[in-house]
């Protein structure tokens, strides 16, 4: 081996790498990318869980009870229900994971050495939130009924080891919290987003790689006219695709569809428009395939940290929560769950709907006047 020859073709390939604007990316800005998504995303610490509360009582001993939650760190209340379906309400919208109910007579229970009862609503559809809230509301519950005992003996004298706060946890949309009914539908969502942007990518960069985009140009096609007709086979393609995963999901992993069908797949269409735009985008950018599928697969590490679909984005800094909602699976996770697993119609979706609608059309234009840009 020529030692001469061999720093010659080194001294080359560092020349090509320092001129390639999309190597330079990968090389410096991927992994500091990656350091702060995987290191505020993925955590196990559940913390600022939206929570609802019914005080039925209005008593000392039912506020302490609230802020006995609050005091975890874990939960955030945001705000006090007047009734049980409001508070249910509230829960089929998404507004909150954890609803508390304390009835009337709460207080004179745990002074009369009974067990006073008290209803803890957890929202099923995310098995993480309710298992940890099952396991904090035992320990929230025997520490309230220590208290209990405690001021009772301190004021009365006496301490009867009966009494105590009866935490009765009901699971709400997954019973069982079979994890399987939380991770399809969100899985659902990544796989159609990662199938349609990848093939969408390689529309355009196709062309240049093959010299037949100046064939295009010369035609009197316009720029909008060679989008939408590339987009349309994909969208039949991606079509497939929605069938395919929701018989899969349904008929193999036994998740059932609880909502509207025809919602779902109606509202399906609405999220590839958004993410056929974002492989438009793509191939509008990159200037090979190579880099198209680089790009591509950048989007998916974000799609699976910051939507929502492992973990929960109440956990997550306030910052990297916005970055997800600049994402459009962010959104159709939640439809998907919604309607799976929730069995809620437009009415609570309509905000998701919405958000995801504009994100497509905002990405499907940025994709048009890019590509006129290049065939100016």
């Amino acid at each position: 081996m020529n030692l001469r020859r061999l720093l010659a073709i080194t001294k080359k390939e560092f020349i090509h790498i320092l001129r390639d604007r999309a190597s330079l990316a990968i090389i410096f800005v991927m992994p500091v990318m990656l350091l702060f998504i995987f290191g505020y995303a993925v955590t196990t610490d559940i913390e600022h869980i939206h929570t609802g509360v019914v005080d039925l009582d209005h008593s000392p001993e039912s506020r302490a009870l609230v802020q006995a939650f609050v005091n975890t760190g874990s939960y955030s209340f945001l705000g006090e229900a007047d009734t049980v379906a409001a508070l249910t309400e509230a829960m089929d919208f998404g507004r909150i994971k954890v609803g508390l109910v304390i009835p009337h007579g709460y207080a004179a229970s745990l002074w009369r050495d009974e067990q006073a009862p008290v209803q803890l609503l957890l929202d099923g559809s995310d098995p993480t939130v309710a298992r940890t809230t099952l396991a904090t509301s035992q320990i929230i519950a025997l520490m309230q009924g220590n208290r209990q005992n405690f001021l009772r003996l301190e004021r009365l004298g006496r301490s009867l080891v009966p009494g105590g706060v009866d935490m009765r946890p009901l699971v709400l949309y997954n019973p069982d919290m079979d994890s399987k009914r939380f991770n399809i539908p969100g899985l659902i969502g990544i796989v159609l987003q990662n199938v349609t942007v990848i093939l969408t990518a390689f529309a355009l960069v196709r062309e240049k790689e093959r010299g037949t985009m100046e064939q295009l140009i010369v035609t009197p096609v316009r720029a909008r006219e060679i989008i939408v007709g590339k987009l349309i086979p994909y969208v039949v393609v991606a079509s497939f695709d929605v069938a395919l995963s929701l018989i899969v999901g349904v008929f193999w992993f036994r998740v059932p569809i609880v909502g509207s069908l025809s919602l779902l797949i109606l509202l399906s269409f609405v999220f590839l428009l958004a993410a056929l735009g974002m492989g438009m985008l793509i191939s509008t950018i990159a200037k090979t395939q190579l880099q198209a599928m680089q790009m591509a697969l950048l989007t998916l590490m974000p799609a699976i940290l910051l939507s929502g679909f492992v973990f929960p984005r109440e956990a997550m800094p306030t910052v990297v929560q916005w970055i997800g909602y600049l994402l459009p699976i962010t959104y159709f996770i939640d439809i998907l769950r919604g309607i799976m697993l929730k069995g809620v119609g437009m009415e609570a979706l309509w905000q998701d709907t919405l958000l995801l609608l504009g994100l497509g059309i905002l990405i499907l234009s940025v994709s048009i006047v890019r590509f006129r840009k290049r065939l100016d």
